[in-house]
């Protein structure tokens, strides 16, 4: 059977077109409508967040940074997490942080990227007894909730990429983190993109997390971590 034609493909097309003036303007100003409901989670998150964002260089003096995990590639952290941490070793080496808190998925005793972050870290001069690890950050408001009941962080700066940093900011202030957040800047590839476009539809989850404050997937006991080593650099 022949495919139809162009015209045909048109003429079908133009059926399913509303046929009055009043119903097409009712269509755009319904798609523009879904389009304004679509990005006010978004919107929501850049407020939050719009006078909490600094450089390395201009970040405040807080105990603890927060690190974000984003994915690894042979064991090792991806060009995106790297650029992370290399942030996170700046701010430590600026004696801005004392504590590097880093947060990512170990659900898989193959994956591990707090344990690749802290190798990164030690290897970037960051002294192992400084980094605490969260086993279990397997998404933002997960670690952001957790770095709050479970390691006590009160105040922080956090670490990501410039289009994830506002969501991250948002999310730990919903969980009662006085947070600061450090977008650090990537090359703009396929992955920033895409990371970009997920963001749109990520806030919209975020500002479900921050009305109704889910406990994460892993909540668990305290952990002194943290503490222990604040405790040991006020003696």
């Amino acid at each position: 059977m022949r495919a139809p034609r162009l015209t045909e493909i048109a003429r079908r097309a133009r059926k399913l077109l509303p046929r009055t003036v009043r119903a097409r303007r009712r269509a755009v100003q319904a798609v523009m409508a879904g389009c304004v409901l679509a990005l006010l989670p978004s919107a929501w998150t850049h407020v939050v967040a719009a006078d909490r964002l600094r450089t390395t260089a201009g970040a405040p003096s807080a105990e603890v940074a927060v690190v974000f995990g984003a994915g690894l590639w042979n064991g090792r952290p991806t060009p995106y997490l790297a650029n992370r941490l290399d942030a996170a070793a700046e701010l430590y080496r600026a004696g801005k942080v004392k504590v590097v808190l880093v947060s990512g998925d170990n659900s898989r005793t193959e994956y591990d990227e707090p344990d690749a972050m802290r190798t990164y870290l030690t290897a970037h001069g960051v002294p192992g007894e400084r980094i605490v690890s969260d086993f279990a950050g397997f998404d933002t408001w997960d670690s952001c909730v957790r770095a709050k009941e479970i390691f006590g962080v009160h105040r922080a700066v956090l670490i990501s990429q410039g289009f994830h940093i506002h969501r991250a900011v948002a999310l730990c202030e919903a969980a009662g983190v006085d947070s600061y957040g450090v977008g650090v800047a990537d090359a703009h590839d396929a992955t920033w993109y895409y990371g970009g476009t997920r963001e749109v539809f990520a806030a919209g989850k975020a500002v479900l997390d921050a009305v109704f404050e889910p406990e994460p997937r892993f909540l668990g006991p305290k952990e002194e971590g943290v503490s222990r080593v604040l405790a040991a650099l006020a003696d």
